[in-house]
């Protein structure tokens, strides 16, 4: 019997503040493939969580590419890896349902996900399509990346932003929040020179 084909995947989560903006990136290696690219902003949140939100954007899509893959997923959070792989008790409340997540879907794998931490020069392009993501330059659709792509519209960014808060809850995720999103959007229409009256309360 042949040997499945594997998918190597790279996941990163970054938060600039942490708590503060967040985004996620994966990249998913296929032979004979172009890697398969995806980023995406979060709102505001700590850096753990959009480790796991990396992580569970990244299973979900190797999912629909074949459960009968052999996958291995590099990340440069060790906290994530070893509480992945039953090293460390998940002790805070807000990754626990993420955590949750990360498991049911490694669980529909017919083959073995291993999930190893490496350092973060050997994770360079998932770490800088969040970076993109962050400074607004990255497409939030699951797509082959386009270094040359034009930059989003307000509107397509705003959406975006939407659809990507739209994905997260719909996987059960309580994180961002709409009070977070709202202030992702706020933030948006300032970079783009919209002035956003204060709701004084």
């Amino acid at each position: 019997m042949a040997e499945s084909a594997v998918l190597t995947i790279h996941t990163d989560g970054a938060s600039r503040g942490n708590p503060g903006e967040a985004a996620f990136a994966y990249v998913i290696t296929r032979d004979g493939q172009p890697p398969i690219e995806e980023a995406g902003c979060l709102g505001s949140m700590t850096n753990n969580q959009a480790e796991y939100i990396a992580l569970v954007r990244a299973l979900e899509h190797a999912l629909k590419l074949g459960a009968e893959h052999r996958v291995i997923v590099n990340s440069d959070s060790e906290l994530m890896v070893k509480q992945m792989n039953g090293e460390y008790r998940v002790k805070n409340e807000e990754l626990r349902d993420l955590y949750e997540q990360a498991r049911a879907l490694r669980k529909r794998f017919e083959g073995p996900v291993t999930i190893r931490h490496v350092r973060r020069a050997e994770n360079k392009r998932a770490d800088e399509l969040c970076n993109l993501a962050l400074d607004g330059k990255s497409r939030t659709k699951p797509a082959e990346f386009e270094k040359s792509a034009p930059a989003l519209s307000l509107h397509d960014e705003a959406v975006a932003c939407l659809c990507e808060a739209a994905l997260v809850w719909s996987s059960g995720a309580n994180v961002p929040t709409p009070e977070q999103v709202w202030r992702q959007l706020v933030e948006l229409l300032k970079r783009r020179g919209v002035n956003v009256p204060v709701n004084k309360r």
